[in-house]
């Protein structure tokens, strides 16, 4: 049995969690489905099914094995269409960005893109939690910030600045804080998930330090932050990028800019490397490195970026 054929059979085995199921679908004998099974185990060296006389299951292991078969089959399926037709890339490729940063920049970069590459099916997916490229939760995403060590490669598109907002009539209604210890007299919006840096950083004096807030609502995306400091319900730390019409409007003001560090996130966009690279993981990569560079002060006048 060919590899490409083990994954097929593994893959749909994990669908049905039935040997029988899976043998019909293709044909064959359920102790054919059993035996490819034991081969490709036996290859690997771990346990991919738990197998009782009454049901089949995933190991951990099978279901990271099996999001894995699932992407190198749909890569395999891509190179052979484009082998085949000899057209532009194809096939579905699914982005992951925060909701404020993805409505901000990336939505807005879309209709070009889809001009220029049809036989792509984009699939967006708007969420400040990280998704797992590795586990094939995601083909391409946007990550803000330091990156983690691992499997991923990572292109550098620009750098974000940091503002601490609030509403005039929030103001007005609590005072306005004249040194960041004051926040801790104040409702502020803080994330209801598990940061990489706790706290909110000053810099004092030449020093930098970071100082534990609080307030009475937490969300899961900087977009809700922003909407609810605009809404006079609290203070904000946001990217500067991302309120600089609610600021001209007069819809929000900065504040503590004097003890402002001056931090920024990096952005970055990252993916699975590798000579087996998708086509269209490939172009889209290019194609936002494109953008940022060439039209960056045009998105958020974010700094220009380029390859790490």
């Amino acid at each position: 049995m060919d590899v490409a054929g083990e994954l097929e059979i593994f893959t749909l085995v994990a669908d049905t969690l039935s040997f029988s199921e899976t043998g019909r679908v293709l044909r064959l004998a359920p102790s054919s489905i059993a035996r490819t099974i034991d081969r490709l185990e036996a290859r690997i060296g771990v346990r991919l099914l738990l197998r009782t006389t009454r049901a089949l299951a995933l190991t951990a292991e099978g279901a990271t094995y099996v999001s894995s078969a699932r992407r190198i089959l749909a890569d395999l399926k891509e190179t052979e269409q484009l082998i085949a037709h000899q057209s532009s890339p194809r096939g579905r490729l699914r982005v992951s960005a925060s909701v404020l940063y993805g409505k901000t920049f990336l939505l807005p970069l879309l209709k070009e893109f889809i001009q220029r590459y049809p036989d792509i099916l984009i699939e967006i997916n708007l969420t400040d939690v990280v998704v797992d490229i590795s586990a094939g939760q995601a083909d391409v995403a946007l990550r803000l910030g330091p990156l983690a060590d691992g499997p991923l490669k990572a292109r550098r598109l620009g750098r974000t600045r940091k503002l601490i907002v609030a509403s005039p009539c929030y103001l007005a209604r609590r005072g306005t804080p004249q040194v960041p210890q004051d926040l801790l007299d104040h409702d502020c919006i803080d994330f209801n998930f598990k940061r990489a840096a706790p706290g909110w950083p000053f810099l004092d004096g030449g020093q930098e330090y970071a100082l534990k807030i609080k307030g009475c609502v937490e969300t899961n995306n900087g977009d809700t932050q922003g909407q609810l400091a605009r809404e006079g319900i609290g203070i904000a730390r946001v990217c500067a990028e991302t309120v600089q019409q609610a600021i001209v409007a007069g819809e929000l003001v900065p504040i503590l800019e004097a003890f402002n560090p001056g931090d920024g996130e990096e952005i970055h966009v990252v993916f699975l490397g590798g000579s087996h690279l998708p086509a269209r993981v490939r172009c889209f990569v290019d194609y936002l490195v494109e953008c940022f560079s060439v039209g960056g002060e045009n998105i958020g006048c974010i700094a220009k970026g380029g390859a790490v």
